[in-house]
């Protein structure tokens, strides 16, 4: 069984930089055709793709991010992570890392989850 757990700060300050990892068990992050993501929720709204990186360590990033977010990985700790700088009040959400099978943008189509870090970003 793929397990997916997430690890990081739970406050940061505003226009820090958050840093997140993704740690997979039971699975291999170069494995096609899976596709690595990170969502957030935002309290009291929908999840938001923020972006991933693919099996091949091809990145992609949704367009309002893409200047912020910056997505890497360590095959050899079978590892990924997030970094989103420049934060404000509006960053606050729970942070989840995901796979689905190929790219995909949608919340609804990634088939497994971590169970999410709440992140705090506040003076």
């Amino acid at each position: 069984q793929v397990q997916l757990v997430e690890s990081g700060p739970g406050l940061v300050k505003p226009s820090q930089t958050l840093s997140l990892t993704c740690t997979v068990s039971g699975g291999s992050l170069t494995a096609s055709p899976y596709y690595w993501a990170w969502i957030r929720q935002p309290p009291g709204q929908d999840l938001e793709w923020m972006g991933g990186i693919r099996y091949d360590g091809d990145t992609d990033y949704s367009p309002p991010l893409r200047r912020r977010t910056s997505i890497s990985r360590d095959t050899s700790k079978n590892q990924f992570t997030l970094r989103l700088s420049s934060l404000t009040p509006e960053d606050t959400a729970v942070y989840y890392c995901a796979r689905a099978e190929g790219l995909r943008t949608l919340a609804n189509d990634y088939d497994l989850w971590g169970q999410g870090t709440q992140v705090t970003v506040s003076s």
